[in-house]
């Protein structure tokens, strides 16, 4: 079975930063974790995936290993590693740790050391977000854009300002949403609890507080701007630099540039979806270019060169002597950058037609008659010579 691609896995491209990387992998794996989805054998096998593909991309020797030579670097008699495959198999490498090691390893640094505690299990499993403390804080949603590119750019690479809306921290209170000099106070509802008990005959049951939504404390005097959520919609512009080589459906990543949190949580993705709009010369398929290139009937008889356009200038094309409408020619190198290995290029697939003059001056009639009569053409007699193709076809009827 074919493995997943580690980069894809983690949601990053494959230029991403170590402190990037581990951002995403911090987000999946909690996602994943087995503790925050007891029972279900698809999200503990992500977990698996996820801690894997962060245990090659974040050693720097096995990360160019997997650049270059894929999963196949760590499979038995695989370039570099050697190893029993699979997570948790010994390879050339020095071999692979448990899900939950590496696991251990990246939130027990986020507190210091010391592996994950039951109050860190706590911190990041609670109620199916990222809750912090007095359970106020939350991580701001990843956003996504449609960012429309030319084919030019697409093929060169180019950079954009691009502009959108999200919710940012209020700048009256920094956040907090209470306002200046007011704090967040204990619930007096449920008394910092959370959770209110009520009795239905002999039947008591719990629901979450209605004044405090379950954070066991509210804020004593909400921001005027933000209404105590401490953030408010603005307009955010960033630099966003594409790559070339992107296709439609390419998706980029800007880290931290989605919505911010809400207290001390932590700010989105955004993600840019490339759309890349149709060209009036080019079509694309992969990383080949096709276009449609008119040629004269008497260049397609007796051949020569004819320049024609590229997405990088002009090219030469040579036309052998004989060349019918529909003949496809290749000129290397001239297609789209690769998006993944930048000096690799597609080719640029010229097909021609043979373009029949509509007009002729009378000389050019008299010559392509003499023409036609040296080729005995079969329009022309009715005298013992060639007959036209409906009467010789009279047969097969």
């Amino acid at each position: 079975m074919t493995k997943e691609d580690y980069y894809q896995l983690l949601g990053v491209e494959k230029n991403v930063t170590e402190e990037d990387l581990k951002k995403a992998y911090r987000k999946k794996a909690v996602q994943y974790h087995p503790d925050k989805n007891p029972g279900n054998k698809e999200a503990e096998e992500m977990f698996k995936k996820v801690s894997e593909a962060y245990e090659v991309l974040r050693d720097p020797q096995k990360r160019a290993a997997y650049d270059r030579y894929g999963h196949a670097a760590f499979q038995q008699g695989g370039m570099g590693a050697g190893g029993a495959g699979g997570f948790g198999g010994a390879g050339g490498f020095g071999g692979f740790r448990s899900a939950q090691d590496v696991f251990n390893e990246v939130f027990g640094h986020m507190a210091g050391g010391g592996g994950m505690s039951a109050d860190m299990f706590e911190h990041f499993f609670r109620g199916g977000g990222h809750r912090r403390e007095d359970d106020s804080s939350r991580d701001g949603a990843d956003l996504r854009y449609e960012l429309e590119i030319t084919l030019e750019d697409a093929a060169r690479g180019v950079e954009k300002d691009i502009t959108f809306r999200k919710a940012m921290k209020c700048d009256r209170c920094h956040g907090s949403g209470a306002e200046p000099g007011s704090k967040r106070v204990t619930c007096p509802t449920c008394r910092g609890a959370g959770q209110i008990r009520r009795s239905g005959g002999i039947i008591t049951f719990t629901q979450t507080c209605p004044t405090c939504g379950g954070n066991g404390t509210k804020i004593e005097k909400p921001c005027a701007v933000c209404r105590g959520e401490g953030r408010v919609a603005k307009s955010s512009t960033i630099h966003m630099k594409v790559p070339p080589g992107v296709d439609n459906g390419t998706r980029l990543r800007s880290g931290g540039n989605g919505e911010d949190g809400i207290g001390r949580g932590a700010a989105g993705d955004l993600y840019v979806d490339i759309v890349v709009a149709e060209h009036q010369a080019f079509q694309r398929q992969g990383d080949d270019l096709f276009c449609e290139m008119p040629i004269k009937f008497t260049l397609a008889a007796l051949g020569g060169s004819i320049e024609v356009p590229t997405l990088f200038g002009k090219g030469s094309l040579k036309i052998p002597e004989g060349t019918q409408t529909g003949k496809i020619f290749r000129i290397k190198g001239q297609g789209m950058p690769n998006l993944r290995h930048q000096m690799s290029h597609g080719d640029l697939m010229v097909r021609v037609h043979v373009e029949v003059p509509t007009t002729l001056t009378s000389e050019q009639r008299k010559k392509l008659e003499e023409y036609a009569q040296l080729m005995g053409d079969p329009h022309e007699s009715d005298d013992g010579g060639p007959k036209s193709f409906f009467d010789k076809a009279k047969r097969f009827f």
